[in-house]
């Protein structure tokens, strides 16, 4: 049985991506992306190369990863934290406040569409336009 060697499949995957009309999109300065596995492995790329192709819904990230556990990263933040001063830890928590009403109020599981209601008849009304 004979695999593909590693240049045979980029080359295949840039055919592929060049063929999608994969673009780098103009005025991205800064771009983070991490992915958090259910094994709380989380991959981190670091200055990443960012290409997409909104035709085909493609997002394409590519750079050097870094692998890290979950546990580690937020024994890192905790550390961090600690050394904030009282001021800092208070415009913090104002951050995370309005981020999280933010968050609620957007999230449509919690937002509340008073559209939905149907307002009742009144008698003598039609919807019919005049």
């Amino acid at each position: 049985m004979m695999h593909d060697s590693m240049p045979t499949y980029d080359e295949r995957l840039q055919s592929t991506l060049e063929r999608i009309g994969v673009h780098t999109p103009p005025g991205l300065e800064e771009v983070e992306h991490v992915c958090i596995f259910k094994d709380d492995t989380v991959i981190q790329f670091f200055n990443p190369k960012v290409e997409v192709s909104i035709q085909a819904n493609t997002w394409v990230v590519s750079g050097s990863p870094q692998v890290q556990n979950l546990h580690d990263i937020l024994l890192l933040l905790l550390g961090i934290l600690n050394q904030l001063g009282p001021e800092n830890l208070a415009n913090l928590a104002k951050l995370a406040e309005q981020l999280q009403k933010q968050k609620i109020g957007t999230d449509p599981a919690t937002a509340h569409d008073d559209d939905d209601e149907v307002p009742e008849r009144v008698a003598g009304e039609t919807d019919q336009k005049p």
